[in-house]
């Protein structure tokens, strides 16, 4: 399976992520393209422990079964519930939102790969959250026909 950790599969998403402006527009949910970049930079800060979450009681009952259909060889399914602190509203610079994930991107090139704490998934592992980070890229690309 494809992890962000891969400097090829990385450098892959940014060509993808660099497609994107703001006449990107979503085929399915309810963000804006700029909306989107700033969950996924919340989403990079986690990755990278910049910043860090508790799991949920959801979370704690069930977010171990789901991280197996997650961990799955197949894309994230449509329409995922967000959780609540990575939902973003109202809209803003998309060309800096983007430059500021790019640059969190780039910090893998020099970081030993690690897991985190997934706010519903739990702990993750090294190997688990690079996939989880690449599929979660992914998935938000291809919303936006990245």
């Amino acid at each position: 399976m494809k992890t962000i950790f891969d400097k090829e599969t990385r450098e892959g998403l940014i060509a993808r992520i660099n497609k994107l402006d703001e006449n990107s527009s979503a085929q399915w949910g309810k963000m804006n393209v700029y909306q989107m970049l700033k969950h996924c930079t919340l989403w990079e800060e986690m990755l990278l422990g910049k910043t860090q979450y508790r799991q949920s009681f959801l979370g704690r009952l069930v977010g171990k079964m789901a991280l197996k259909d997650m961990m799955k060889d197949e894309p994230a399914k449509k329409n995922l519930p967000t959780v609540p602190s990575f939902k973003i509203t109202g809209n803003g610079d998309v060309a800096a939102a983007k430059d500021e994930w790019l640059g969190l991107l780039a910090e893998h090139a020099t970081r030993e790969p690690s897991g985190f704490m997934h706010p519903f998934f739990g702990q993750l592992t090294a190997e688990q959250a690079g996939v989880m980070a690449y599929k979660h890229i992914d998935h938000h690309l291809r919303q936006f026909n990245g």
